[in-house]
C-alpha cells in the first residue's frame, strides 16, 4: 500500500509544476472564458488515479470479505479479530457459535470473522514466521 500513496504523491507533485507551467506560458485567457475548463483534464486525471490506485482496491477487498463471510460454514476453522482461533459449530443469519475449546461455545457477529484457516493458510504463515 506505501507503494500505491509514493505513487500518488509523486504524481502530484509533478502536476503542480506542470500546471504551473502551463499557467506561466499560456496566452492570455480571451474574456468570457474560464479558467476551470483548462484545468478539467487535469482534475479528471487526478480523479482516475486515486479512483485505480485507492477506491477500486479497497473496494475488491470488501466484496472478497463479504464473500468470506457469506461462505462461512460448520466445521470451518476461523480467526476472530479478538485474536480468538476456534470451529464453528452453528451458523445464523449474522451471528455464528465458534467452539474454542471442549465444552467452550462462544457466539460471535459474523463481522468478528477476519479470517478462514485452511491448511495452506497455517503453513503459508509458518513459512513467513508470523
Amino acid at each position: 500500500m506505501n507503494a500505491f500513496k509514493r505513487v500518488i504523491i509523486a504524481a502530484f507533485s509533478l502536476m503542480v509544476p506542470l500546471t504551473i507551467f502551463a499557467q506561466e506560458n499560456a496566452p492570455a485567457p480571451q474574456p468570457g472564458t474560464g479558467g476551470l475548463i483548462g484545468m478539467l483534464p487535469m482534475m479528471l486525471l487526478m480523479f482516475a488515479i486515486i479512483y485505480f490506485f485507492m477506491i477500486r482496491p479497497e473496494q475488491k477487498k470488501q466484496k472478497e470479505r463479504a464473500e468470506l463471510l457469506k461462505n462461512v460454514k460448520k466445521g470451518d476453522k476461523v480467526l476472530t479479530a479478538g485474536g480468538v482461533i476456534g470451529v464453528v459449530g452453528n451458523v445464523k443469519e449474522t451471528t455464528v457459535m465458534v467452539r474454542i475449546a471442549e465444552n467452550t461455545n462462544v457466539e460471535f457477529t459474523k463481522s468478528a470473522i477476519t479470517n478462514v484457516i485452511t491448511d495452506e493458510t497455517s503453513k503459508s504463515t509458518v513459512k513467513e514466521g508470523k
